[in-house]
């Protein structure tokens, strides 16, 4: 394997294959901790590090897991980290730990983390396995702290700091007056059509630069063929 397959690899992750916004996965943490911008980082940073855990030593393990036991195993293996993880926040930032509730725990069973494990780090080495893991890992990051960063917005006319991490002093950007703000995005519902719209914002620059692909790819054909045409006549007239 060479660096550029690590790159596609980090990088399907990220961008091709985000499971957010490509893939549609962890649903339900996307849209139940995604009402701040800091409790969607600190859960994006959580998911990442149980994926790398996890990726790694499945990875290690995948030649003496027997196939017949795999989900038990992987399962067990992701709870493992998964309570790690929840007891560092616990103890270190015991605020976030608090917002996010039973959603950290939830992890268990974010498909993201048992999809990765099954169709990558089963049937791949350790590089690539921990590769994947960071790509997928911040690939989910970035699109919950976009959905976040929306939200709170539109919810709250702010975007507030040091709520849940330990920093000296609560921060507070205040973009336009809190009386405009739209409550409703800070509401479940809000995370619904939030999402909502990033898809489909997503799918609208899809389709366009699709269509800008096929139309460059018409003209291209359009004058191959005029050029073979042109070419055939001048022998012709010879």
């Amino acid at each position: 394997m060479n660096n550029i397959s690590l790159k596609k690899t980090l990088l399907a992750g990220i961008i091709t294959e985000n499971p957010v916004f490509v893939s549609l996965l962890g649903m339900c943490a996307t849209l139940a901790t995604t009402k701040s911008i800091e409790a969607a980082f600190g859960m994006g940073i959580m998911v990442l590090l149980v994926l790398i855990g996890s990726n790694v030593l499945i990875s290690l393990l995948r030649n003496i897991i027997p196939s017949e036991a795999k989900i038990p195993c992987y399962i067990i293996i992701i709870a493992t980290f998964v309570t790690i993880v929840k007891m560092l926040c616990e103890a270190f930032i015991p605020a976030l730990y608090s917002g996010l509730g039973v959603f950290i725990s939830l992890i268990v069973v974010n498909c993201i983390i048992l999809g990765r494990a099954e169709a990558f780090a089963s049937k791949n080495g350790v590089a690539y396995s921990l590769v994947d893991a960071v790509g997928t890992g911040i690939g989910f990051t970035m699109a919950v702290c976009v959905v976040a960063f929306i939200r709170e917005i539109l919810g709250t006319g702010a975007i507030t700091i040091g709520v849940y991490f330990p920093l000296p002093v609560k921060i507070v950007f205040q973009i336009y007056p809190s009386n405009l703000a739209i409550p409703i995005f800070v509401e479940p519902t809000g995370g619904f059509l939030t999402l909502g719209l990033v898809l489909a914002f997503l799918a609208y620059m899809k389709n366009r630069k699709d269509s800008k692909m096929a139309k460059i790819a018409k003209e291209k054909k359009a004058l191959e063929k005029k050029n073979m045409e042109s070419k055939l006549e001048k022998e012709a007239v010879k």
